[in-house]
């Protein structure tokens, strides 16, 4: 069965800005000077999936992001921040391969409710782009390095944003490394 959804695109870069989409993620990035397409769909909850088949567009550059949180609750001292980690729509977080990468013996999946308090967003809007300097550490799936851009949520339910990978790592401070499989 067909996705029936709207969509309005919008490139950024060299100073051009059609009717921008602006929120706190699109300040940041021309803020920054960093290129970006952003794409407005139907202000709903869409996967990453779904995203990927509305735009036409091949499902692994779609990233979903993934709040996760560590065993033991975060000392402020310790810096055992909650994770993001984004890995790509087909895939699923390994928490195995996570907690192997971040150095801790486990990490957990929230509930989606749980995720929203921690972040301060909806689900099918939580971006590491709108939680820079939240006490987030980043954490994206190594296959992102296959890519020169990925899709990434804006911020908000409906808005997808892609960008350089180069640029998502150094905003967000991510690190990169192998943690998802496929569902």
């Amino acid at each position: 069965m067909p996705v029936r959804a709207y969509v309005t695109i919008y490139e950024f870069q060299n100073g051009f800005k059609p009717m921008p989409i602006v929120n706190n993620v699109t300040r940041l990035l021309d803020s920054r000077k960093i290129p970006y397409t952003a794409y407005e769909l139907t202000a709903e909850k869409h996967g990453a999936l779904e995203t990927a088949q509305i735009l036409n567009i091949d499902p692994a550059t779609v990233f979903k992001t993934i709040v996760v949180l560590r065993e033991k609750p975060a000392l402020p001292s310790k810096g055992k921040k909650p994770l993001l980690v984004l890995v790509p729509g087909p895939s699923e977080v390994d928490l195995k391969l996570l907690a192997a990468a971040v150095g801790e013996k486990k990490v957990h999946l929230p509930t989606e409710r749980e995720a929203e308090a921690l972040t301060g967003l909806q689900a099918g809007g939580i971006s590491p782009l709108a939680l820079i300097n939240k006490g987030f550490q980043v954490v994206i799936d190594s296959s992102a390095q296959s890519y020169t851009e990925i899709h990434v949520s804006g911020g908000q339910r409906g808005l997808n944003i892609k960008l350089p990978v180069d640029a998502l790592a150094k905003l967000t401070n991510a690190r990169f490394a192998r943690v998802s499989r496929m569902e």
